[in-house]
């Protein structure tokens, strides 16, 4: 099932559960508005090339739209507009005051060269810059882009708009990004596994982890994880996949995986095949990597007893029907995977007062907001009788739809 199919399914099962009006559950699905540009660019060896590239924006009823801008291959209008639509009810989920979009240009950022991609991204930048905005909708990276990239789009838009830091987030902190931004999904997960496993009377020491994906989100989950005593036993990234019954050594991992771009030849464990990576024997599963991996081919063969989604929509609903019949249980990428999103609100928030955090502000902020947010979810679930996904969804819809009717959604 695709991220559009899944979403929506989620959404109207939430939207039933709370016995929403259908004119106001077919207003909240349909995208505040859809953009689609055309870029084209003279590329390093005198040739024009044309790309097209995509912002859908979700909903604006608690706030500015805030979403990643993608550069990939295979960026297409359905898989942006659901994941603008999952910003919507994520931002809602960690009750901070935006709203949801997401962006992307199609194409290879492997195959451009860095000037390249320079003009791509301020061609765009020139294309959207009168429909962003600090109060309107702040992109961040996503997918095939970095801080540089939105240091790009911030000197870009501030040509027309003059000096506007808090238009995108993730920026390079010498341009006022915010301490703690890189570390904030990865450290957000540890505090939402924090959460779950004290409501089962356990803690992070002697857990044992495995988790998909090595990157940013996954990279840095293992690094908190290890620290605060848990045993990551396996890993995987795109190049192959390790394992270590007593544990993988993070730091060395870590240090290699930079060297070597991938954790492909790791002495200090076994290689093993990347699909058997999900069905390993550990307590706490990760995936943090593509979306659709856990499926009905695999769910019933997982044998974690609790799944932290790291990565956007990584289970199929038919998984999460086999999953929940095993009584594995799921913390759903909405809640999961907020800490990004939450630190790119400290980070507008630090932009807009012109008063930088400290580190350690940031991450105990983040603790609140991701500790907040999970007892939040908990009480949905026990209102609707339901577990943790439709206890996030309910949780999202409803605070939406509340400020929907507020601002006098008929008027």
């Amino acid at each position: 099932m695709n991220a559009l199919a899944a979403t929506s399914r989620n959404f109207k099962q939430a939207a039933k559960l709370l016995g929403l009006d259908s004119k106001l559950e077919k207003s909240l699905l349909i995208p505040f508005r859809e953009i689609k540009v055309e870029c084209t660019i003279p590329k390093d060896d005198g040739t024009l090339a044309s790309f097209v590239g995509f912002r859908v924006q979700h909903d604006n009823a608690r706030g500015p739209m805030k979403g990643g801008i993608r550069y990939h291959s295979e960026v297409d209008p359905d898989e942006v507009n659901a994941l603008a639509q999952l910003m919507t009810w994520k931002t809602a989920v960690a009750n901070i005051p935006y709203g949801g979009a997401k962006g992307g240009i199609g194409c290879s950022p492997g195959d451009l060269s860095l000037s390249e991609l320079e003009r791509l991204t301020r061609v765009f930048t020139q294309k959207i810059h009168d429909l962003i905005g600090v109060h309107t909708d702040v992109p961040a990276p996503d997918m095939g882009t970095n801080a540089q990239t939105m240091a790009w789009i911030l000197d870009e838009y501030s040509k027309f708009h003059g000096y506007s830091p808090a238009i995108v987030t993730g920026k390079p902190v010498d341009l006022g990004g915010s301490l703690g931004r890189d570390a904030a999904t990865g450290r957000g997960v540890l505090f939402a596994t924090e959460a779950l496993l004290a409501e089962y009377g356990k803690g992070i020491s002697g857990q044992r982890f495995v988790i998909q994906g090595f990157g940013n989100v996954g990279s840095w989950a293992a690094q908190l994880i290890t620290k605060a005593g848990g045993k990551v036993v396996a890993v995987s990234d795109v190049t192959g996949a390790i394992k270590h019954s007593n544990g993988l050594d993070i730091e060395n991992l870590l240090k290699y995986s930079v060297k070597n771009r991938g954790i492909k030849g790791f002495s200090g464990g076994d290689a093993i095949d990347s699909n058997s990576l999900l069905t390993e024997d550990c307590d706490v599963l990760i995936p943090a990597a593509l979306g659709g991996v856990i499926n009905r081919e695999n769910a019933n063969d997982v044998r974690a007893k609790f799944i932290i989604e790291a990565a956007n929509h990584p289970t199929d609903p038919e998984a999460d029907e086999i999953l929940s019949k095993k009584g594995v249980c799921i913390l759903p990428d909405i809640l999961a995977n907020s800490g990004g999103v939450t630190v790119s609100y400290f980070e507008w928030v630090q932009n807009i007062q012109g008063f930088m955090w400290d580190e350690e502000k940031v991450n105990s902020e983040l603790k609140t907001y991701m500790t907040k947010g999970f007892k939040h979810v908990k009480e949905m679930c026990k209102t609707h009788n339901c577990d943790l996904r439709m206890g996030a969804f309910t949780l999202g819809v409803n605070r939406v739809a509340r400020a929907t009717l507020l601002r006098g959604w008929e008027a």
